[in-house]
């Protein structure tokens, strides 16, 4: 992959991380060294000059449709998913101030003791201030996921393109890692994606991402860099436009 600096194709963006991503080869939980890795690659995206705000999951200490299975409530299982999310984002946040890089963790679930609570203005604010925005508690509403949380956000923000960081480098048209034959797409439009049901995100973020117009970028964050490769339009990607 071609690490020459290179000017990123977006002013802003929101990048969507999974709390799975966070757990690297661990079973659960944050795993230091890809802690460490991915709070490189969004301060390298930063220093590339886009605005970068991150929309984080917490499926690695707790998913809230997991929990439900078990016999959990649903709305309250997802409050405990909000909550795992609230400490990827401390984490995350932490592991980009030790760069040198400021950040700021901003939930849509209050808690003013350990981080500031959630509002458009603050994240721009921040963001104006060249500060890597971390945004946890997803919608701050149960039965909405981290996929529709980084949509909203995206269309709050004026985001010009939401980034899926996956575990694969696109869009197949199955999961590659359990059947070879799967197709992999280099683009699509939101209305395809819709309609083949293909599940690097839900319905509704698809929705939501094309009735505002934003861009999907879904890569893979296995490699180091790749936030700040897929910013700049290199490596392997899917793009998903109107």
């Amino acid at each position: 992959m071609n690490d020459s600096p290179q000017s990123p194709k977006w002013k802003r963006v929101v990048v969507k991380l999974s709390g799975e991503a966070l757990q690297g080869s661990q079973t659960h939980g944050l795993d230091s060294a890809m802690l460490d890795r991915i709070a490189d690659d969004l301060a390298a995206a930063a220093d590339l000059g886009t605005e970068i705000a991150v929309v984080v999951g917490g499926g690695n200490f707790f998913r809230g449709i997991q929990g439900a299975d078990t016999g959990i409530e649903r709305a309250r299982a997802d409050s405990i998913g909000m909550l795992a999310t609230v400490m990827n984002a401390l984490a995350i946040e932490y592991a980009i101030e030790k760069r040198g890089r400021a950040a700021r963790a901003l939930s849509a679930v209050p808690m003013p003791a350990v981080c500031q609570p959630y509002s458009r203005q603050a994240a721009l604010h921040h963001l104006a201030k060249g500060r890597i925005v971390i945004l946890a508690g997803g919608t701050g509403n149960p039965f909405f996921t981290t996929d529709t949380g980084a949509a909203l956000r995206g269309a709050e923000l004026s985001c010009d393109a939401i980034m899926k960081a996956t575990q694969v480098d696109g869009v197949y048209s199955a999961d590659p890692k359990k059947d070879p034959s799967a197709t992999r797409y280099d683009h699509l439009t939101h209305d395809e994606a819709i309609a083949k049901n293909l599940a690097v995100m839900d319905t509704a973020a698809f929705a939501l991402a094309r009735e505002n117009r934003i861009p999907i970028i879904v890569f893979s964050i296995a490699t180091p860099r790749a936030i700040s490769s897929a910013l700049s339009g290199r490596g392997r990607a899917t793009l998903v436009a109107p």
